[in-house]
């Protein structure tokens, strides 16, 4: 991938439907997410036309899925359909994967297979739908292989919109996602490259708390306008975390169109601004050469 012919580089977008049409999640769990984030236009396209979409732009998006089979007993898209799709469009699409981490040692022989053959760069996590603590020693083994394999641990952090009015939340816990519960993982596996996915409400102030005092941790700014950021955010972005902060749209529920146009308006300086847009990603992903 030539960096210097993007725009910007999207850390976060969701593969939502598979080749055959299978759903990541189930209809319950979605519920209401698309009042939730006000996309009521809200499509699933496919992988293929995700890259026509970001290609138009001249920017990459990182792809990925979430594996939550454990706690909802729905199937996920397999991650080599991903791999293989993105592979497809290698000028534009970063391959990430989902594992649950309850699948225990298959998921560990999962993940080095997807980065020694598949080139998948990176790990899409979601402690509230998939049912666990970052915390908890059954995920241990699947972040060691990841620190080993030099790939990238991506938290979803703070409140989600999936199973927003559903009955009781569709099962989902929303402590699982306090950032702080990452703290640990950052501490013991100190050379994984983590992002921590989203302005973390109502947990924002843990999040850069954990990020300007953990080296390999990372923000993404994904499933919020930006003209919704916390003041202490967009604070933080321009001054102390600017080197770690990272452009993420959520995108289908939130398009980088219309992420970028609320971006335009937030009060960054310009470096800053290009290095949330591309050059911070550009560096985690491909080295520091890349920026």
């Amino acid at each position: 991938m030539d960096t210097s012919q993007l725009t910007a580089i999207d850390v976060h977008t969701h593969a939502e439907v598979s080749r055959d049409g299978h759903s990541s999640l189930s209809p319950e769990l979605l519920g209401r997410s698309a009042d939730y984030f006000k996309a009521h236009d809200h499509r699933q396209p496919t992988i293929d036309e995700m890259a026509a979409y970001y290609r138009e732009r001249k920017m990459a998006a990182v792809v990925f899925t979430v594996d939550a089979e454990h706690a909802t007993g729905h199937p996920r898209i397999a991650n080599e359909e991903i791999a293989e799709s993105c592979a497809a469009h290698p000028d534009t699409l970063i391959p990430f994967a989902g594992i649950d981490p309850h699948k225990g040692k298959a998921g560990v022989r999962e993940a080095r297979r997807l980065v020694e053959q598949h080139g998948v760069r990176g790990f899409k996590f979601h402690p509230s739908i998939q049912g666990f603590a970052p915390d908890d020693r059954l995920a241990y083994p699947l972040y060691e292989a990841i620190e080993e394999l030099g790939a990238v641990a991506l938290f979803h952090t703070g409140q989600t919109g999936i199973g927003a009015g559903v009955r009781g939340g569709g099962g989902i816990r929303l402590k699982y996602s306090n950032p702080m519960l990452v703290d640990d993982v950052a501490v013991d596996f100190p050379d994984l490259r983590i992002i921590l996915a989203h302005p973390s409400f109502p947990w924002q102030d843990e999040a850069l708390a954990v990020a300007t005092h953990k080296e390999h941790v990372y923000i993404d700014l994904s499933g919020w306008s930006p003209k919704y950021f916390p003041p202490q955010l967009v604070r933080y972005a321009n001054s102390l975390l600017q080197d770690k902060v990272l452009f993420g749209s959520d995108y289908p529920v939130i398009t980088p169109d219309r992420w970028l146009a609320d971006f335009a308006k937030l009060e960054l300086k310009d470096a800053v601004r290009e290095k949330i847009l591309k050059l911070n990603a550009a560096g985690l992903f491909f080295g520091e050469d890349a920026k």
